[in-house]
C-alpha cells in the first residue's frame, strides 16, 4: 500500500481537549517537547499538535483495568487532521478490529473504552460501534496503547529485537548513535526486523573509526572540517541528528561539538548527549555544557540516561538546572532507564582511576552481566582483559531514579538491546514493562497514562521533526499508523535480571506493527517482519 505524505499543517478549527486520567499540564508538556557495528555497504516539517485531534468525554475510573465510560455516545476519539472521512462502521469489514479495550492516546489525552479498526496498516476507526473484521482481537480488560518507542536503543540485531517486541516496543531508535554509516545501517536491516528502526550519527564511534583519532587526543581544524562533511553526508543518508559521547572521547572540544551540532541544527535536527562525566564530583558541569550549547546555538538537545550521567548524587540540582533552561525557552529533554544501577564495559573511561571512591562501589558490586559472577580484586584483571560488560550494583540511588521519572519532560529509553552473548544490562529486555509494572502500578509514582506518555508521545515528539514517518507513530488516532501494543495492566512486569537478561517481559499480549501482529496472544510471530527504516528528512 503506498505511503501517504505527512499530515498537513494544523488547521484552526476549535477542538475540545479533556485530558482524562492524564492531566492538562502533561498534555501541554507533550506539545512543547517537539522542536521538538561497522559493516560493508551505505527544514523540519510541520507536525500536528494537540490542537489537531479530537478527544473524549470523562471516564469514571483511572485504575489499571477496564474503565467505565460515562456515556459512549459522548466520546469523540482523536484523529489526524488528514485522516479523511469515516467509513460506515455498520457495514465496513476491517482487516483487524480490536474490541472492548481501554484506548489510551497520551498524545491527545484521550482515554476511553472503545473499539479500534485497522485497514492496510492504518488506524481507520476508533468508535463505540462494534466493528466487523477479518481478524478480531478481544481486548476486554486490557489497555490498547500506541506502540512503545525506545528512543535509546541500538542496531536492531535479529536476536535482541524480539525481546523488544515482548516489552511492547514497535519503534527502535538508536539515538545514542549507531556504530555504522547510515547507508549501510539502513540497508543491512531492511526487511529483517519486526519493528521499525532508525538512529543518529555517532560522534564517538566515527571519531575513532573514520578519523582514526584517539579518544584522549583533540582534533585539529582539518579533522574537524572532515568530520563536518562526514556528519552532513550521513544525515543526508538518513540519520537523525548527532549523538555525542564526550565521556568516552574526553578530548572532545567545544569547537568539535559546535561544528557537528551546527550540521544538525541547520537541518532542523537535534543533538543527543551522553554527557562528559559520570563522576558525581564533575557531572553537573557536563549538563551545564549541554544547556549552554542549546543557549548559544538554538539547537534542541536531549540528555541520555540522565540518572547515570549528569545527575548521580545530585539529581535534584540537575533537574532544577534543566527546568530553569526550559523556562528560559530552551529545548532540553532527557531520558532515563528505570533501574538502580548502570552497566558498561570495563575498558571504558568510566573505570579509569579510583572508580571505587568515585562511584562508592567495590569490586564485589560488579556483576558480569549474563552470569552470576561477582568480581573480586583478584578476578578483576581477567574480566578487564576480556572487556566484559559489568553491572555496577547500587550505583544509582533509587530516589534519584524516581525523581527523574516524576518529571513530565523525562521520557523512557533503554540504552540497550540484547545480544546472543547475554552480556547485557536487563534494561535491554525489561525497561517498558518495568515502568508500567513497578513504577506505575506498584509504586504509584505516576499514573498509567503518564507512564505511557513517557514511552509513546514524548519520544515521538522529540524526533518527529527530524523523521517524518514518526508523525504517524506514537499516537493512537484515526489516520495514524497501526503500531499498537495491547497489555494487561494488572499483570505487566519485567522479569529480566543481571544474571538472566534474556527473560522476556510478561503481560504484553499483542503487538501490531502497521497492522501486522508480531506478538499475538503472547506468542512471538517470528516470520512476520514488517519493520521498516525510519530515515530523516
Amino acid at each position: 500500500m503506498p505511503r501517504r505524505p505527512p499530515p498537513p499543517p494544523p488547521n484552526n478549527r476549535r477542538r475540545f481537549l479533556v485530558a482524562l486520567g492524564f492531566g492538562a499540564a502533561n498534555v501541554a508538556l507533550i506539545r512543547s517537547v517537539a522542536v521538538p557495528e561497522v559493516v560493508a555497504a551505505g527544514n523540519a516539517p510541520s507536525v500536528p499538535t494537540g490542537d489537531d485531534v479530537e478527544t473524549a468525554a470523562p471516564i469514571t475510573d483511572r485504575g489499571p483495568g477496564v474503565v467505565s465510560v460515562v456515556d459512549p455516545s459522548l466520546l469523540e476519539p482523536p484523529a489526524l487532521a488528514d485522516a479523511g472521512p469515516e467509513v460506515d462502521y455498520a457495514t465496513h469489514i476491517f482487516d483487524t478490529a480490536i474490541r472492548g479495550g481501554r484506548v489510551v492516546d497520551p498524545m491527545s489525552g484521550f482515554d476511553g473504552l472503545l473499539n479500534v479498526g485497522i485497514n492496510g496498516g492504518v488506524i481507520t476507526a476508533i468508535t463505540a460501534t462494534e466493528l466487523q473484521a477479518t481478524n478480531i482481537i478481544d481486548a476486554s480488560g486490557k489497555i490498547v496503547s500506541p506502540g512503545f518507542v525506545d528512543i535509546l536503543s541500538y542496531a536492531p540485531n535479529p536476536f535482541g529485537v524480539w525481546f523488544k517486541v515482548s516489552d511492547g516496543v514497535t519503534t527502535n531508535l538508536g539515538m545514542h548513535g549507531i556504530n555504522n554509516y547510515a547507508s549501510a545501517f539502513f540497508s543491512r536491516y531492511e526487511g529483517t526486523t519486526p519493528i521499525h528502526y532508525g538512529g543518529a550519527f555517532h560522534q564517538h564511534f566515527m571519531r575513532g573509526h573514520e578519523l582514526g583519532a584517539a579518544p584522549d587526543k583533540p582534533l585539529d581544524d582539518a579533522q574537524v572540517a572532515t568530520f563536518v562533511g562526514l556528519a552532513a553526508e550521513n544525515i543526508t543518508n538518513g540519520y537523525a541528528g548527532v549523538a555525542f559521547s564526550p565521556e568516552y572521547s574526553p578530548a572532545t572540544s567545544k569547537a568539535e561539538i559546535d561544528a557537528l551540532a551546527a550540521v544538525a541544527r541547520d537541518r532542523g535536527h537535534s543533538a543527543f548527549f551522553h554527557t562528559r562525566s559520570s563522576d558525581p564530583a564533575t557531572s553537573q558541569a557536563g549538563v551545564l555544557e549541554v544547556i549552554d550549547l542549546a543557549r548559544r546555538t538554538g539547537i534542541g538537545v536531549h540528555i541520555s540516561h540522565i540518572s547515570s550521567t549528569g545527575a548521580t548524587g545530585h539529581m535534584a540540582l540537575t533537574l532544577e538546572s534543566i527546568e530553569a533552561a526550559r523556562l528560559e525557552g530552551l529545548d532540553v529533554t532527557a531520558c532515563v532507564y528505570p533501574y538502580e544501577f548502570w552497566a558498561t564495559t570495563l575498558q571504558s573511561f568510566r573505570f579509569v582511576g579510583d572508580w571505587q571512591a568515585r562511584y562508592g562501589i567495590s569490586y564485589e558490586d560488579l556483576q558480569v552481566a549474563g552470569t552470576d559472577r561477582r568480581l573480586t580484586k583478584d578476578t578483576y584483571g581477567a574480566a578487564f582483559a576480556d572487556n566484559e560488560l559489568v553491572a555496577a550494583l547500587g550505583s544509582i540511588p533509587a530516589a534519584e531514579v524516581e525523581m527523574a521519572l516524576a518529571k513530565p519532560w523525562v521520557m523512557l529509553g533503554s540504552d540497550a538491546i540484547l545480544t546472543e552473548s547475554l552480556n547485557n544490562h536487563p534494561r535491554s529486555s525489561g525497561t517498558f514493562a518495568r515502568m508500567l509494572g513497578h513504577y506505575s502500578r506498584e509504586a504509584g509514582l505516576v499514573d498509567l497514562p503518564t507512564a505511557l506518555a513517557k514511552m509513546t508521545s514524548l519520544p515521538t515528539r522529540r524526533v518527529e521533526a527530524m523523521i517524518p514517518a514518526m508523525q504517524r507513530k506514537g499516537r493512537l488516532q484515526r489516520g495514524a499508523d497501526a503500531d499498537i501494543t495491547i497489555f494487561d495492566a494488572a499483570v505487566v512486569a519485567d522479569q529480566a535480571t543481571v544474571g538472566r537478561p534474556d527473560l522476556p517481559s510478561i503481560g504484553i499480549q499483542h503487538v501490531l506493527v502497521e497492522g501486522q501482529a508480531v506478538l499475538a496472544d503472547g506468542v512471538l510471530q517470528r516470520t512476520v517482519l514488517p519493520g521498516r527504516p525510519l530515515r530523516s528528512a
